[in-house]
């Protein structure tokens, strides 16, 4: 049990890390020290939910419903791209609006439905946890729930020191024009990410 759920752990960690956009807007929002709790709270469970269902074998879903597929992919891709042009006018106006210590505060209820969405609208977010972990854990039968457990342990310990830890950076970015900065690299990796998720809905739809 102990080394299967290392092995989630380690697993879930190397797949949770990977620069996206939902991490991209836990780090913003811990920069900017606002609603961090309720951010890392919702990728946690949302993380913790997903790969319960992998690990239980949910994972046929996809399967079943082939139409599943390319929805998702195109209501990431229009999410995406909309939410990157937000951060891109936001690097625009510049100034104060973009100081971490002064930026004007965001309601909970805007900043949550904003990680849901990017949570659950992210197609690779699936692909993650629902394929992915699911079918590692099997691997580990009849320690599969230690796996999963496992698994769910790196999401909480990466979302939190995403949030909590970047208040570090704080200093470095209490300027104006290192905001800008940021804002231009978040949007620009939400656009990104936006086109690959369009790529792959192409692909999938010209196969």
């Amino acid at each position: 049990m102990l080394s299967a759920a290392m092995s989630g752990f380690l697993a879930g960690l190397s797949l949770i890390a990977a620069i996206g956009a939902q991490n991209a807007f836990v780090l913003r929002q811990g920069l900017g020290r606002q609603h961090v709790g309720l951010v890392v709270l919702i990728c946690t469970l949302s993380d913790a939910l997903l790969i319960v269902a992998g690990v239980a074998g949910f994972s046929t879903v996809a399967q079943r419903l082939p139409w599943l597929t390319p929805v998702m992919l195109w209501a990431g891709v229009v999410f995406l791209l909309a939410y990157g042009a937000l951060r891109f006018r936001a690097a625009w106006q510049g100034g104060e609006a973009l100081i971490a210590a002064n930026a004007a505060p965001q309601s909970r209820r805007r900043v949550a439905l904003t990680m849901l969405a990017l949570t659950w609208l992210n197609p690779h977010v699936y692909v993650d946890t629902l394929a992915l972990l699911g079918a590692l854990s099997a691997q580990y039968a009849p320690n599969q729930a230690g796996f999963g457990a496992g698994a769910v342990l790196a999401s909480a310990v990466f979302f939190a020191s995403l949030g909590y830890g970047a208040r570090r950076l704080a200093p470095v970015l209490a300027r104006p024009r290192a905001w800008t900065v940021l804002e231009i690299v978040i949007g620009s990796i939400m656009w990104a990410i936006a086109a690959s998720l369009a790529v792959q809905a192409i692909s999938g739809g010209a196969a």
